[in-house]
């Protein structure tokens, strides 16, 4: 028997039992279409993440610095470390600039409109419409540390800075929040009850579809030195923009023995852009694995009803083998019309999954990162040995009884 007749043959097994065939290669492409479906929701996620790193520019420096000391009143009276490691930085050709950042947990109100109110609302097509805005400050080097450039107005200044002033720059979103299409620029928004005025719009990092739903525009800077005003510890977390990406581990090691000087050798961190970077691709990788893992359970239980079927399928097609035996047919080739027609119903099942993997990948890339997200060429032919190998794998054992079976035995069988 030829390879071609062999096709025919398992082809013509599972045709005669449709219903059969249907629930043995349901268990198959639900779990190809799983891991489709994982792998290409992690590249969305991986792509959606590095398309924030690189919206926030590159060559940024994060420093942390963690000592705090209280008075017998229980006041803050830690030092306030930004003059030294401005005077530091100016001081370097490698760095252009350093800011720090702080959060600030308060409401925001302009006209009606409250930030204590607002929740996270979305549009049919999974647009942000509204969420509460994220509210920082900074230094006048904020902008260049988070490669941020202006869209209108002006950006904070060292007046601003020196002089105490209670103005405030909008990240595009915010302002679009806030105001719509109206000019906020000279406009007045409450914090805390006091009274800020808004001097400049920043212009939004993402243009591409990976910006939706990311909130990276969505914050308000006011001046550092507003922190009095609106609550807040001394800073604590500098971004430190270098000039050249290719010197950050000799700077970074520069200012880790300046920092070790200054607040000793454990009380602060640093952290660079490919560092979050490597965060996040393992943070992938292990959240990957587990559903890989969930995916993979569901193609063994697949594989073994493959195994299953055909091992019934033997046992109604034993007086056909007998037959074949006792006419000259090698041990050989009923392994092979076996395996084929095992590898055939797990294929079917591997393109079904893939069809339904696509669409899954498809949904799920426009709901969670409204971005297309097509199944690369390798993950769909890889879908595809899978399936084909699982069924080699699982039918090995029914075919190679199929071959065992001796003819007398065979013939007699009912």
């Amino acid at each position: 028997m030829n390879l071609w007749q062999a096709f025919k043959m398992a082809w013509k097994s599972i045709m005669g039992k449709k219903g059969r065939s249907a629930l043995t290669i349901l268990g198959i492409f639900i779990g190809i279409a799983a891991v489709m479906t994982i792998v290409s929701v992690m590249d969305g996620y991986r792509t959606s993440m590095l398309a924030r790193f690189s919206a926030m520019g590159t060559g940024r420096l994060s420093v942390n610095i963690w000592t705090w000391m209280w008075d017998d009143q229980g006041n803050d009276v830690s030092p306030d470390y930004y003059p030294d490691l401005y005077n530091y930085c100016n001081m370097r050709d490698d760095i252009m600039g350093i800011t720090p950042e702080g959060y600030v947990e308060a409401n925001v109100v302009y006209g009606t409109k409250n930030s204590a109110n607002m929740e996270y609302k979305y549009d049919d097509n999974w647009n942000l419409l509204e969420a509460p805005p994220e509210l920082y400050y900074g230094s006048d080097q904020y902008s260049q540390c988070n490669n941020l450039k202006l869209l209108r107005g002006r950006d904070l200044s060292y007046l601003d800075i020196q002089n105490y002033n209670q103005v405030i720059v909008l990240g595009y979103d915010a302002a679009f929040l806030f105001f719509g299409t109206q000019n906020p620029i000279g406009q007045t928004m409450q914090v805390r009850g006091n009274d800020f005025t808004v001097v400049g719009v920043y212009a939004s990092r993402l243009s591409d579809a990976s910006a939706n739903n990311s909130m990276i525009d969505n914050f308000m800077v006011f001046p550092f030195t507003t922190r009095r005003l609106l609550g807040g510890e001394k800073p604590r977390r500098f971004i430190v923009k270098l000039a050249d990406d290719a010197e950050a581990d000799e700077t970074t090691a520069l200012m880790q023995g300046f920092l070790k000087g200054l607040v000793g050798e454990d009380n602060f961190y640093i952290s660079s852009n490919d560092q979050m970077t490597d965060m996040v691709n393992a943070e992938i990788g292990v959240i990957g694995g587990v559903l890989a893992g969930i995916a993979a359970i569901s193609l063994l239980v697949g594989g073994i009803g493959i195994m299953n079927i055909m091992l019934v399928t033997v046992t109604e097609r034993t007086r056909e083998i007998g037959i074949r035996r006792a006419i000259g047919a090698q041990r050989g080739s009923i392994v092979a019309q076996f395996l084929i027609e095992a590898a055939m119903l797990c294929g079917i099942g591997g393109v079904v999954g893939i069809g339904v993997g696509t669409a899954g990948s498809l949904a799920l890339g426009n709901i969670m990162f409204h971005m297309t997200i097509y199944p690369s060429f390798y993950v769909t032919a890889g879908a595809f040995s899978l399936s084909v190998a699982l069924g080699v794998i699982f039918g090995s054992y029914p075919a190679v009884k199929a071959s065992r079976l001796q003819p007398v035995d065979a013939l007699r069988a009912e």
